[in-house]
């Protein structure tokens, strides 16, 4: 139990590099308006870059770790993720940092959909859902760790925009700090096996059953290699793309749509408007970038506490209840956020507020929405995708799939700039909580329980 730990822990560092990569720019957006002279439009694709990237990583890794290997493309991400760190935060010009968030992306893009496939892959059953969690976990950590950095170079340096060390601009620092993670993530990937699983779909059954030894003992490990080469193609050809339709009926099988499904849901019911421009959104409604960069913290801690109940929850009532109940939740305090933003008034010095105690209202209901999200959908969507689709299309089941969630993100992301302004925060909220309704029945007609299923079991 102390290897598969070992090994599940240096796996999710590469959540933590996805938490922070994607939570960094929520306190630098002032600086890149200031530095490169942007728009709403601008920002939005400055913000959003890093999407592209994601979409495009999330594709190419999904194939690639059945080419390579889980470990090499991990492996591969934290070095974008190094690469991207120091470029973005040396960026001249709007266009070199678009191309260092690109990269970063890619990064992203990869850890996201290989790190809960590796996961997947080397736990036991039983505990597959508690471990595989712990990615989301990492997740809202790296994103929280992002938001304290922000907070803490923004109040040292006197402000996001304002010199600090060898008179670079504190926003350059945020970037800058993310890579001491990716250094260690790189260093500590050299130390764990590559995936069992990928090992046999590679004819390397020897050095399969020596992995498999380690995480489950030497009686089980040659049940194990059996076991799994029986659950591949019956003619033992290489998993590939084509995979994913039915030989019999000439459709896609179901099972990726329901992969596809909860992908897109995940981000269409908003929860990236909050990591990304949460100090933006609260600034907007008559916050100072002080209380709003501390809401931003407030919110990350929350979150990882929603994804302690998610980790012991899930593998005990189940993968499709707890994403039933976070639809629920999401609707209804997506809905009172809007509302709230509905009652913003604009002062005669032109300053924007939220009257009476409508603030509150929005903070605690803003925060309840994340804490939904965050105990269901955040880690449950990640975990599903690890394990539900059979061993022959897992790769090319979250290559389309990761690739779907990314999209997804991206729309939800760039566009949020321009309809916060026009239709306005209660419409665009509006819209998030209808998302959030129809993927509750979207979960009770499409999603298979997979709680203590072997992943050789998984059919579709």
């Amino acid at each position: 139990m102390g290897f598969i730990a070992m090994i599940v822990a240096v796996a999710t560092i590469g959540g933590f590099m996805f938490g922070y990569d994607s939570g960094v720019i929520n306190g630098t957006q002032k600086g890149l308006e200031a530095a490169f002279d942007l728009g709403k439009l601008g920002l939005g694709i400055n913000v959003g870059a890093i999407l592209i990237g994601s979409s495009i990583g999330a594709f190419i890794a999904g194939r690639l770790a059945d080419r390579i290997g889980r470990r090499s493309v991990m492996m591969l991400a934290a070095v974008l993720f190094l690469i991207s760190a120091l470029l973005a935060g040396a960026a001249g010009s709007s266009l070199v940092f678009i191309l260092a968030r690109i990269m970063g992306g890619l990064g992203v893009g990869a850890a996201s959909v290989i790190s809960p496939v590796y996961i997947s892959e080397v736990t036991p059953a039983a505990i597959r859902g508690r471990l595989s969690s712990v990615q989301q976990v990492m997740i809202i950590t790296g994103l929280t760790g992002a938001f304290v950095a922000n907070y803490a170079l923004a109040r040292f340096a006197g402000g996001s925009t304002a010199d600090f060390w060898f008179g670079f601009s504190a926003w350059r620092w945020m970037f800058w700090l993310q890579a001491i993670p990716a250094a260690i993530y790189l260093v500590a990937l050299f130390f764990i096996p590559e995936s069992p699983r990928f090992l046999v779909t590679k004819g390397r059954d020897e050095d399969a059953r020596v992995v498999l030894t380690r995480l489950l003992g030497s009686n089980e490990a040659d049940r194990k290699v059996l076991e799994i080469r029986g659950s591949l193609a019956a003619d033992h050809h290489k998993p590939k793309l084509s995979d994913l339709i039915d030989k019999t009926t000439g459709k896609i099988r179901p099972i990726l749509w329901a992969g596809i499904g909860l992908a897109v849901f995940q981000q269409l019911v908003g929860i990236n408007v909050v990591f990304y421009y949460g100090a933006t959104l609260w600034e907007a409604v008559g916050f100072s970038e002080n209380d709003a960069l501390m809401t931003n913290i407030l919110s990350g801690v929350l979150s990882i506490g929603a994804c302690f109940a998610a980790l012991a929850l899930v593998d005990k009532v189940g993968r499709k209840p707890l994403l039933l109940i976070g639809s629920a939740g999401m609707t209804v305090t997506l809905a009172t956020v809007a509302w709230a933003f509905s009652t913003a008034v604009t002062g005669a010095d032109g300053a924007v507020s939220l009257p009476g105690h409508n603030g509150v209202i929005a903070l605690v209901a803003a925060n309840l929405y994340t804490i939904s999200f965050n105990m269901s959908w955040g880690p449950i969507m990640w975990v599903m995708l690890g394990e539900m689709f059979p061993n022959q299309i897992r790769g090319s089941g979250l290559a389309v799939a990761g690739f779907a969630q990314w999209i997804a993100n991206a729309a939800i992301s760039v566009s949020f700039p321009t309809l916060a302004k026009s239709p306005g925060l209660a419409l665009t909220y509006t819209g998030y909580a209808v998302f959030a309704a129809i993927s509750f029945f979207f979960v009770q007609k499409m999603v298979k329980e997979t709680r203590g299923r072997e992943l050789e079991a998984m059919e579709g």
